[in-house]
């Protein structure tokens, strides 16, 4: 595991948390959502109980950024500034969606299995039916 972001937002009426991983250029995503904004120590208790829980999406290719020495005090300013920022990044934000998409035509595929199986029950008892009135008496 190279490296893991945890993105705390407001999304009306709840809080949540987005928790990217990246692995070499691959990156997964995660959406938690939590009640009311979480304090520093539930947010680290909850990742020290519950990471190897979250479920993340497939993983998506990302560009690999060159590798770059950056001085101390601009790394404190980015993240910093980081904390500040309320944006998803856009890569997230499309692996979620495409996963939230593959989870919606799995339920619609499963939706349209379990009806058919209804029907087939309900045309079985009919021609059951109709044969037990065949019998007679």
């Amino acid at each position: 595991m190279d490296k893991i972001t945890a993105r705390i937002l407001f999304e009306e009426p709840f809080w949540i948390g987005i928790f990217e991983r990246t692995e070499g250029t691959r990156l997964s995503v995660s959406k938690v959502t939590f009640g009311a904004e979480p304090k520093g120590y539930e947010l680290y208790d909850y990742i020290q109980k519950q990471y190897y829980d979250l479920r993340f999406t497939q993983a998506i290719e990302v560009m690999q950024e060159a590798k770059k020495r950056i001085n101390p005090k601009r790394r404190d300013r980015e993240a910093r500034k980081s904390m500040l920022d309320t944006t998803i990044a856009t890569k997230s934000q499309q692996a979620l969606k495409r996963e939230q998409e593959k989870g919606k035509q799995e339920r619609k595929i499963q939706r349209k299995e379990k009806e058919e199986q209804v029907r087939q029950y309900k045309f079985e008892q009919k021609q059951q039916k109709r044969k037990e009135k065949h019998k007679g008496h």
